[in-house]
């Protein structure tokens, strides 16, 4: 097989270390690949957004290292006989950082601030959470307790719940949302002392539990300069190590790698909305015969080896193993089929050996070796006479909004979350044709149609036979490019102690200091 790229891509030298001290023992350091977008708890919508601000702010209930629902501010809870009513009685004696007292009130308000239209939230609560929950409104019935009204009964109720930021309402509705982007009220064990964009993000112990007194994130956009930081001993953790300095961080003797099969599903997106159309390849890839050709012309086991540093199965689906349909086999690399279904298609070879033209975007230091992923995929379609420029742009700042606008190219790199605990979670990216997640604007009438089946199951033994129906739409017509479920690397000082999780959640309240 020849090579991907050019050897100059796929490996970069090792910068070297800058000359900070390193942290102090009640000081924890972590180093991040991306800057933080907004602390606004209706705003955040990634999940290195996400891991900063669970620090921040406290939910309902939390999702451990092992997928349970655990009860966090929730002391007990009561479910209507529907289904569709959800009333939880919280802890006593909360308080947010500005000492305000935190109530029922707070949490109805925590629910109902992200789904008020009039201020345009974008953010995972008012797109993915609601529109995957059918969340309808919320209301304080005491002190105490507050009642969550759905629009149906669905198993996802409690593991979406525990997504929602709880925030004092006093504080946020003095703030302008600009001002709630930037400075948040924490209603958890920390809360944010300093943000110098683009450098750090430095945390404060407010209150238990928090082993550390502080947490500083540090954003380090490349892979080098986090390995050498790690290894000089100036950072405790890092994420996204790349797979050639793995064996670096292995033979420092200050810190080691440890790897996860993540559950984050990473595809190039087609972008089928109205708007896309006209841009080059943006009609094409309306076609889903089109879409299909193109599963043939990329090699993602490939990709995987030589660019990722370990072994991967393709995905079938949009679902995490073991809740995916089993039957869905592996679109295997099969350029020549992929021509041969081009040509069927009505998109042959022109005069210059070009069916058509577009455009692949893509995010450069937010996934693993996701830069050099890339410009792979663009080689890859490029060969088989699909012509693709691919652009690289900065996450935080110009990917991000661009995605939250839905203003993609017609071709899109992008890694979206998942969970192992339900397939319903993973399948409700696309719970509605405009839902915030829906990136693709895929508006298939078979899968909405299925989904009110499924959702509406007691069980999801129940809605399995609806489930395998969408999954195999998705196969065979959906709006990704199927690759892999990405691995995990995480750089880990021997300073300190903390296992990673599948779900990419750097849950940092059980980290602690070596023995």
């Amino acid at each position: 097989m020849r090579s991907l790229l050019p050897a100059s891509l796929l490996i970069l030298p090792l910068l070297a270390a800058s000359a900070l001290a390193a942290p102090p023992d009640d000081t924890l350091v972590v180093g991040l690949s991306a800057d933080a977008s907004s602390f606004d708890p209706a705003q955040i919508a990634s999940r290195d957004n996400a891991n900063i601000a669970k620090h921040i702010f406290a939910t309902l209930f939390t999702v451990n290292f092992e997928g349970e629902i655990k009860p966090y501010l929730a002391e007990s809870t009561e479910v209507s006989a529907d289904g569709r009513a959800y009333t939880f009685t919280i802890k006593p004696g909360l308080t947010c950082e500005d000492g305000e007292p935190l109530t029922a009130d707070d949490v109805a308000y925590s629910f109902n601030r992200p789904a008020d239209k009039s201020k345009n939230f974008t953010g995972n609560s008012a797109g993915f959470v609601y529109t995957t929950l059918g969340f309808q409104s919320a209301e304080a019935l005491d002190e105490r307790r507050v009642r969550i009204n759905l629009a149906a009964k669905t198993t996802l109720a409690l593991g979406m719940m525990a997504q929602v930021y709880v925030h004092c309402r006093d504080s946020y509705e003095k703030m302008t949302l600009d001002e709630a982007a930037i400075h948040p009220v924490a209603s958890g064990s920390y809360r944010l002392a300093r943000w110098d964009r683009g450098s750090q993000i430095v945390l404060e112990k407010r209150q238990e539990p928090a082993n550390f007194r502080q947490i500083v994130w540090r954003v380090i956009p490349e892979a080098s300069t986090r390995t050498a930081e790690l290894i000089a001993g100036n950072v405790d953790l890092i994420t996204n190590v790349a797979p050639d300095q793995i064996g670096a961080i292995d033979g420092s003797g200050t810190a080691s790698v440890a790897k996860v099969d993540g559950t984050r599903r990473m595809q190039v997106g087609f972008n089928l909305s109205e708007a896309a159309k006209s841009l080059p390849g943006g009609k094409e890839i309306q076609d889903p015969k089109v879409r299909w050709a193109l599963q043939y012309a990329v090699d993602v086991p490939g990709i995987c080896t030589q660019l990722l540093g370990t072994e991967c199965r393709r995905a079938t689906s949009l679902v995490n193993p073991p809740n995916d349909d089993p039957s869905l086999k592996p679109v295997p690399y099969d350029p020549e089929k992929a021509e041969k279904l081009l040509d069927e298609a009505g998109y042959p070879r022109g005069p210059d050996g070009v069916r058509f033209r577009t455009t692949l975007q893509g995010p450069r230091g937010r996934y693993l070796n996701d830069a050099n992923v890339v410009q792979a995929i663009g080689q890859y379609l490029t060969d088989i006479g699909v012509e693709t420029d691919v652009e690289l742009l900065e996450w935080a700042s110009v990917y991000s909004p661009l995605l939250r606008a839905k203003k993609m190219a017609p071709l899109f790199f992008l890694g979206q979350g998942g969970v192992t605990w339900n397939p319903l979670y993973d399948m409700s990216l696309f719970a509605t044709p405009d839902a915030t997640t829906n990136y693709q604007s895929w508006n298939d009438p078979r899968w909405y149609a299925d989904w009110k089946v499924a959702l509406e199951a007691d069980t999801v033994e129940a809605a399995r036979p609806a489930i395998n129906r969408m999954l195999k739409l998705f196969y065979e017509e959906g709006p990704w490019l199927q690759l892999y479920f990405q691995p995990d690397f995480y750089g880990v000082s021997h300073r300190i102690s903390w296992q990673p999780r599948r779900d990419e959640e750097i849950d940092l309240f059980e980290a602690r200091l070596a023995p």
